[in-house]
């Protein structure tokens, strides 16, 4: 190439921040770059910290595009607004109202707001006032009638279908207003056509990394200047548009100018295990657009050692160039080689890729939740008993069995999970059997890997070994593991803290577990283990000596 565009770069995911590194070496001198004389590149975003980039790339010319783009007026809270309005579904809700009497019909609202739960609280609160507030407001005279609040969701974990109801422009003969509440997916992600009004909280959910514990954490947290400016952009997409920012002028000066780079608040064993494989051996002084830090690559590097995939002296080992090679993180690589090794591939293959599709389980709504989640506990036997990573290759034979699109279609309907996240977990999985071929070489006919789209689905599910199908993942996950108590508690088994079983999981009511595995830890009001199984304390030292083994 003579050309490399990275576009979007202020998002500074965890790729994002590594590709430029990769690209920075090929073209410095002082690093023997190879291309530094002939390969140009050209970094873009809307609200990039353009100074510091240039500074990366050795003092790269900066060059400033105008938009185009309408004025937006942006409002804040006043300094006794701030003290009465502490509740932000509250703040929102009012913000709805007022917004929605006061200001002239022919503009929707955009709202965000930091998850899901505060979303479909908000909306079930406005779908309860809307008519209300519509027969309140009736009026002979035109000029005092107000708009119809038709409230509509959006986040990742809604439905695809619900999804698009939000691009729809209303009738406008039916005196209407549409209002939209989103998390930060409508921030950069997708443009929703018609809007003129943004009411902005200030908050967004993200995942932290805990280094101390080897744990992520959701919490919400303050955004960024520049995510501020992206919202507010959103009401001038197609004329002038009003921000109303539900906090004060003097907070949003005390807020950072970017938001917290990915690197520096996750896991960074992927990215290490990714340069040990291309041959850099000293990881703190590569590249970086910005340095992890030291304790989080320690940490990387030790959880990548205790994987084997580091020898005693740091280099990649024989397993952790098989690891390097599959797109997944270092504990699932690993859960999928010990697979191979167990001859259970293809269970754990399904599982894998069930897990590696974002929202595959959706939320019901809250009317429907104990319903949806009696449906999911009665149709997965194994799944009720051992947990959710079982559930998931239930599901997914089932999902297999349907032979028709509508079928399925009907099925993910009822059950509340994601067609479209289905049809990604058989792609998935076709990618995964052709690198697991791939890492066995010629050894690959030996495995007994089959198809997706497979019909005998079913009898499969019964001649599960599922002992040895979480055996695997105890492989990868082994400090993902809590111990039952005599009071029907959880203690994990690195730090003794109490963690509870989330409420989503199948296992939320089962208080006779010895042990729990799970995949994903979060932490709201308190500790909760997700996508938890129940494994048998003897499983637990029986892996943990096979791995001392290997060393």
């Amino acid at each position: 190439y003579e050309y490399i565009i990275i576009d979007e770069a202020h998002e500074r995911t965890i790729l994002t921040d590594l590709i430029l590194g990769f690209l920075k070496e090929l073209i410095s001198p002082e690093k023997n770059g190879t291309r530094a004389a002939d390969l140009k590149i050209i970094v873009m975003s809307a609200t990039l910290q353009a100074e510091k980039f240039s500074q990366f790339f050795n003092d790269a010319p900066i060059l400033f595009v105008k938009g185009r783009t309408y004025p937006v007026e942006n409002f804040y809270l006043t300094n006794k607004d701030s003290t009465t309005q502490t509740d932000v579904v509250e703040s929102i809700i009012r913000s709805i109202v007022q917004i929605n009497s006061s200001e002239p019909f022919g503009g929707d609202i955009l709202c965000f707001l930091p998850g899901q739960e505060e979303i479909d609280k908000a909306v079930t609160v406005l779908s309860k006032i809307a008519p209300v507030l519509k027969n309140s407001y009736l009026s002979t005279d035109v000029k005092q009638r107000v708009p119809e609040i038709v409230p509509l969701p959006l986040y990742a974990a809604l439905p695809p279908n619900k999804q698009l109801f939000v691009f729809n422009r209303l009738n406008p003969k039916k005196f209407q207003r549409k209002v939209v509440l989103s998390t930060n997916i409508a921030e950069t992600s997708v443009t929703i056509p018609g809007v003129k009004y943004v009411i902005d909280s200030g908050l967004r959910k993200v995942k932290v990394w805990r280094h101390e514990l080897g744990l992520s954490t959701l919490l919400t947290v303050p955004v960024s200047q520049a995510s501020c400016m992206q919202r507010s952009g959103r009401a001038g997409r197609e004329s002038s548009g009003k921000c109303y920012r539900l906090f004060k002028e003097s907070d949003f000066q005390k807020l950072p100018m970017q938001s917290e780079p990915e690197i520096v608040r996750c896991d960074v064993a992927n990215p290490i295990l990714m340069l040990k494989k291309i041959g850099v051996d000293d990881i703190l002084n590569w590249s970086w657009l910005e340095n992890p830090g030291k304790n989080s690559i320690v940490m990387g590097l030790q959880e990548l050692y205790t994987l084997n995939a580091l020898d005693d002296s740091g280099k990649i080992t024989e397993k952790g160039e098989k690891m390097a090679l599959l797109p997944l993180a270092p504990h699932l690589s690993n859960v999928l080689l010990q697979a191979i090794d167990n001859n259970c591939i293809d269970p754990v293959l399904d599982i894998v890729s069930c897990l590696s599709v974002e929202n595959l389980l959706l939320n019901p709504l809250p009317e429907k939740r104990d319903e949806v989640n009696e449906k999911r506990f009665s149709l997965c036997t194994n799944g009720s008993k051992y947990g959710d990573l079982i559930m998931m290759k239930e599901l997914y034979d089932m999902y297999l069995s349907l032979s028709s699109p509508a079928e399925k279609q009907n099925w993910c309907q009822e059950l509340c999970v994601s067609y479209r996240g289905f049809k990604n977990v058989l792609k998935i999985r076709d990618q995964l059997k052709q690198y697991v071929k791939k890492i066995q070489g010629n050894g690959a006919s030996d495995l007994s890997i089959v198809d997706g789209d497979r019909d005998d689905a079913a009898n499969e599910t019964s001649s599960l070994d599922i002992p040895s199908v979480l055996k695997c993942f105890l492989h990868g996950f082994m400090k993902n593991t809590a111990i039952g108590m005599p009071d029907r508690s959880y203690r994990t088994t690195t730090t003794g803290e109490v963690i509870s079983v989330h409420p989503s999981s199948l296992l939320f009511l089962n208080k006779t577990c010895p042990a729990i595995l799970y995949t994903e830890y979060v932490f709201t009001t308190k500790g909760y283990a997700r996508n938890v199984s129940r494994i048998e304390l003897q499983w637990l030292q029986e892996v943990a000596l096979t791995a001392r083994k290997t060393k």
